[in-house]
């Protein structure tokens, strides 16, 4: 659903999981608008029932088909976590040529200060 921020005039969208929510409440609250914010100056546009329902035919059905896909993956996560965690084995350590390398040379602090540029005094170095 297009919708224009009657504040600021950024056009921006609504999903249909956020209107059947919003149906969802509001009919669960006997409420008459819903507030759509604006993603850019954050205000609440006021959307009428009436026009969220015309914008979601078959909405009685698509909650109905929500609360069952939620019911089912709340039996699934209270089952999986009644069971015992399974423990993969760790990964094997890297083997080869890409293991083997061996470690960088330490850095030498004095390495890339001040080398063919300009001193501590602003002179140019070798000169002074």
């Amino acid at each position: 659903m297009n919708l224009r921020c009657t504040y600021c005039q950024t056009p921006f969208t609504i999903g249909r999981l956020e209107k059947l929510a919003a149906l969802q409440r509001m009919q669960a609250e006997h409420l008459h608008h819903y507030d759509a914010f604006c993603p850019r100056c954050r205000r609440a546009n006021s959307v009428s029932r009436q026009r969220l329902e015309m914008f979601t035919p078959g909405w009685q059905e698509g909650l109905k088909t929500l609360e069952q896909e939620a019911a089912r993956l709340e039996k699934e996560r209270t089952a999986s976590a009644s069971a015992p965690p399974k423990r993969s084995p760790p990964p094997p350590p890297p083997r080869g040529p890409r293991g083997s390398q061996p470690a960088p040379p330490p850095i030498d602090s004095r390495a890339g200060r001040n080398q063919g540029g300009i001193g501590p005094e602003g002179v140019p170095e070798g000169q002074g």
